[in-house]
C-alpha cells in the first residue's frame, strides 16, 4: 500500500506542498497501537494519502448513516438495517466491514446458535460520529435553503 505523507518535520521546509513518502514507524506502541504513524501527517487532498480511503468510508452515503446510528448505541446487524433505511443487506455489510477495519466500528460476535452479532462504535468511532452528526444536523435545518435552490437551479435550467 502506497502512502502519500508528509512528516511534521519536513511541514516547515515545505510549505503546504505534499510529497510522497513512506511513513516510518515512530512509536514504541508496537504494530496497530496508533503509536506507529504519530510523526507522520496524513494530507488527504494528495491523490495517494492512504487517508482519501477512510475519508470515504466515513463521508460516503452508508458509511455517514451507519456511523450516526451507531451513535445512538448498539445495533444488531438487521435492527442497523431498520435504521439506516435503504440500505442493501450487501451494502452495509461492506460498510460495516471497511469501518471496523479502520478503526471506528467494534463487531462483537457471540458463538451461539444462530451467532448473535453486535456492532458499536469504538472511542474513534464516536469522535467522528460526533462531527459527522454536526453536518447531518446542520443539512436538516438547511434543507429549506437548499430546496429552494434546487428549484431555481431547475427554473433556470428548464428556461421558465
Amino acid at each position: 500500500m502506497v502512502h502519500s505523507v508528509r512528516s511534521r518535520s519536513m511541514l516547515g521546509a515545505m510549505g503546504s506542498r505534499a510529497t510522497d513518502t513512506t511513513p516510518t514507524p515512530a512509536g514504541e506502541g508496537g504494530p496497530g497501537s496508533g503509536d506507529d504513524y504519530v510523526d507522520v501527517v496524513f494530507d488527504v487532498f494528495a491523490g495517494r494519502c492512504t487517508s482519501r480511503e477512510a475519508l470515504g468510508h466515513i463521508t460516503g452515503r452508508w458509511g455517514i448513516l451507519a456511523l450516526g446510528a451507531l451513535s445512538e448505541g448498539t445495533y444488531r446487524f438487521n435492527a442497523l438495517r431498520r435504521r439506516v433505511d435503504g440500505v442493501s443487506e450487501k451494502m452495509l455489510a461492506q460498510t460495516l466491514q471497511a469501518l471496523e477495519r479502520d478503526g471506528f466500528v467494534l463487531r462483537k460476535a457471540e458463538p451461539t446458535i444462530p451467532p448473535r452479532v453486535e456492532y458499536s462504535l469504538t472511542p474513534l468511532g464516536r469522535q467522528a460520529a460526533e462531527r459527522l452528526l454536526g453536518v447531518i444536523e446542520w443539512l436538516e435545518s438547511a434543507m429549506p435553503e437548499v430546496m429552494a435552490a434546487q428549484a431555481r437551479h431547475d427554473r433556470a435550467k428548464s428556461g421558465l
